[in-house]
């Protein structure tokens, strides 16, 4: 049975996420990233190195968690989780990236901070089954 165009997209960005900000593999996320890559974060340079500097930049503690995953076509939403890059709270983040011929080549996203349970209006998490908790 073969995969299709969106199961390949969606676990190609899960390996790309995983590879760059958990494993830190900057070798192996070149394969991942293309390197014409096109920035579209208010908050991060511009192309593939941009993205690497970044997260070179970040504590070794950063780790990400990947939650609801959607794609159609050549776009992924991967909606996540931030977390231990020096920063007081996580942050939820839904990342949107196109990609080509099986590399990742174009992204947005839309990032806020975690709420606690305190802060929750709707009195549910933004990731998760649990709410985080701050020092």
């Amino acid at each position: 049975m073969s995969q299709t165009t969106e199961s390949k997209n969606k676990a190609l960005v899960l390996e790309a996420f995983d590879t760059l900000f958990n494993k830190r593999d900057y070798v192996a996320a070149e394969h991942y990233w293309s390197p014409a890559y096109i920035q579209h974060s208010a908050h991060i340079e511009p192309g593939r190195e941009g993205l690497f500097n970044l997260i070179k930049s970040l504590p070794a503690t950063l780790r990400y968690e990947s939650g609801t995953i959607v794609a159609e076509g050549d776009f992924v939403i991967v909606h996540g989780r931030f977390s231990g890059f020096g920063q007081p709270v996580n942050w939820i983040a839904a990342d949107i990236v196109r990609i080509e011929d099986g590399i990742l080549v174009e992204h947005w996203d839309v990032i806020q901070d975690e709420a606690t349970k305190e802060q929750s209006k709707s009195g549910n998490p933004m990731f998760g089954a649990t709410f985080p908790t701050y020092s």
